[in-house]
């Protein structure tokens, strides 16, 4: 079981005061993902923090859609963002909730912050009609893995990679 969390979190819906500090985490998550595996991911670049706020922006007044962030002490501390999705041919599934992203701030991890945000995302989820939840993670993330492990996610699907690009232009 991991540590608890500090007693000052809470979990809550995002609002647009939150932007700037969902800005900074989802450039993190991008920079995070562009170390595992700088080929299959793109690097986070200037305004990459600006990008993530704005898009996301526009989706935390959506229906259905879920953002939501973990803070401590008047600071946003993590985040998710999911969504509830129809019929979908080439994921070859039907409606389910898609977890997009998820992340901690680092100085913030070990304290079951990530466990409560997705727990609250999925109540989030269900409420708003899906029957799973599916999502993907990077290969090279097994702190990740383990927590959607322990939550109860278990491995449907194996993206894979192959670049077409020698590098001679």
């Amino acid at each position: 079981m991991p540590p608890s969390a500090p007693p000052s979190l809470t979990i809550r819906p995002a609002t647009p005061s939150d932007l700037a500090a969902i800005g900074r985490l989802g450039a993190l998550l991008v920079q995070i993902h562009h170390d595992f595996d700088p080929q299959r991911f793109i690097a986070a670049r200037p305004g990459t923090e600006q990008g993530y706020a704005s898009y996301l922006k526009g989706q935390i007044k959506t229906p259905n859609v879920v953002v939501l962030v973990a803070e401590r002490n008047g600071e946003v501390v993590g985040y998710t963002y999911a969504g509830v999705e129809g019929w979908d041919y080439m994921a070859l599934r039907g409606p389910a909730g898609v977890l997009y992203d998820i992340v901690v701030d680092p100085d913030q991890r070990g304290h079951g912050i990530g466990r409560m945000l997705l727990d609250a995302t999925l109540a989030a989820l269900k409420a708003r009609g899906a029957p799973r939840v599916v999502l993907s993670t990077a290969e090279g993330n097994e702190e990740a893995q383990r927590l959607f492990t322990r939550a109860g996610f278990r491995r449907t699907m194996i993206e894979m990679t192959a670049e077409l690009d020698d590098g001679v232009s």
